[in-house]
């Protein structure tokens, strides 16, 4: 029997560049249109993945379209409601077919609702459960699921948000926060059920972020940009460029070593 110890020095053979690289993978994006999960897009099609994004919006934002002419990868836009477990199945069912695998899954469809706990309806949070939660499970399950017939393991990154740590100083979502909260919980669930597949999963929380929605909410609030920082140690909102970086470690063999982790881009607020 050989006595030989495992190799220790594989760190210098290996490219970090290999280890971010999503060259020839299929990362599907819900809520990928849009906001944060556009930027996920962007970042993961970067590094050479192919992307196939589901949103319910029938126009994904003019940016999208970039993606195939400057990156050169294969990109597709499924029109789906993540509430409607039929089609949101016979949607994963479309991606591997038209791209051959389904490698990675990023979960960013949600909604906010700002609105004082005591005038929250039952409409109000079972919408928010429906979305955040339910779409949640139910695109990290289904993605779980050809990742395990495939039998090449995966990547699933859930977005929570500091909402599920916290509250959110200077807004009224507590709604929200126990949907953020769900997801973080969840995630731990997962990476100790999934990892017999060799599936990861891991959860991004990010703090107030500038999006093309929070510009769209100046005219209600002139103020929000003065206004949320006040609480943050950095005193100033997250860019989406902020969250790039991360979207593609937590998906890449660059964290192969890391599952059930929540990476927390909030500058400083959760921790202050």
């Amino acid at each position: 029997m050989s006595s030989a110890l495992p190799a220790t020095d594989g760190y210098r053979h290996t490219a970090l560049t290999d280890l971010f690289s999503l060259k020839g993978k299929t990362v599907v994006i819900t809520g990928g249109a849009r906001g944060l999960g556009l930027a996920f897009a962007w970042a993961v099609a970067e590094v050479g993945a192919n992307v196939a994004v589901l949103d319910l919006l029938d126009k994904p934002h003019e940016d999208f379209y970039l993606l195939e002419k400057e990156l050169g990868v294969k990109t597709k836009l499924y029109r789906v409601d993540v509430t409607d477990y039929e089609a949101l199945e016979r949607t994963f069912d479309e991606v591997k077919k038209d791209f051959g695998s389904i490698d990675h899954c990023v979960t960013s469809a949600g909604v906010p609702k700002d609105k004082p706990f005591l005038e929250h309806t039952q409409a109000d949070l079972r919408s928010l459960l429906s979305i955040n939660v339910e779409g949640t499970f139910f695109a990290a399950q289904f993605a779980a699921k050809h990742m395990k017939a495939q039998g090449t393991g995966g990547s699933i990154v859930m977005i929570a948000s500091i909402a599920g740590h916290n509250s959110c100083p200077g807004k009224s979502v507590s709604g929200y926060c126990f949907t953020k909260g769900a997801i973080l919980a969840g995630c731990r669930a997962l990476a100790d059920e999934l990892v017999q597949y060799n599936i990861r999963v891991n959860t991004i929380s990010p703090g107030y972020i500038l999006t093309d929605m929070t510009v769209a909410n100046i005219a209600a609030r002139p103020t929000i940009l003065q206004d949320l920082p006040k609480n943050i140690p950095m005193g100033h909102i997250g860019d989406r460029r902020d969250l790039k970086g991360a979207i593609v470690l937590l998906l890449s063999q660059a964290s192969a070593y890391t599952t059930g982790t929540d990476l927390i881009i909030d500058g400083g607020l959760v921790a202050h």
